[in-house]
């Protein structure tokens, strides 16, 4: 029994957009783990102002669900996309604000940890 090569490029696309999605969620939940460990463990560690450890935990949160939000657009988009015979190629502002929030969160995180030492 041979598989038509059209179906199964179609099915490893298929496939391939699920592990993407995953691993979106992946991102996801790893950003809402640090937004407990910054916003809630930090500091009660580290001593000093509450503040700063919240709103940089806060800040995380909300990159987890920014992410899980573009990671259900993203997969429905690349699924309409090969239901059409198409291409969806991930939008460069999409890219460009979780790149951008995540590098921001970065240097703060830095920033707290350095001003805390």
């Amino acid at each position: 029994m041979s598989t038509d090569p059209t179906t199964d490029a179609l099915r490893r696309t298929r496939l391939a957009n699920e592990r993407t999605y995953l691993a979106w969620w992946r991102s996801a939940l790893t950003a809402l783990a640090v937004a407990i460990g910054a916003g809630r463990i930090a500091p009660g560690l580290a001593g000093g102002a509450v503040w700063p450890y919240r709103v940089l935990g806060a800040s995380f949160g909300v990159l987890g669900v920014a992410i899980v939000c573009c990671g259900v657009a993203r997969h429905r988009n690349v699924e309409r996309a090969l239901a059409g015979g198409g291409y969806a190629p991930l939008d460069g502002r999409v890219a460009l604000a979780l790149g951008g929030a995540t590098v921001v969160l970065g240097i703060a995180t830095v920033a707290l940890v350095v001003a805390g030492s």
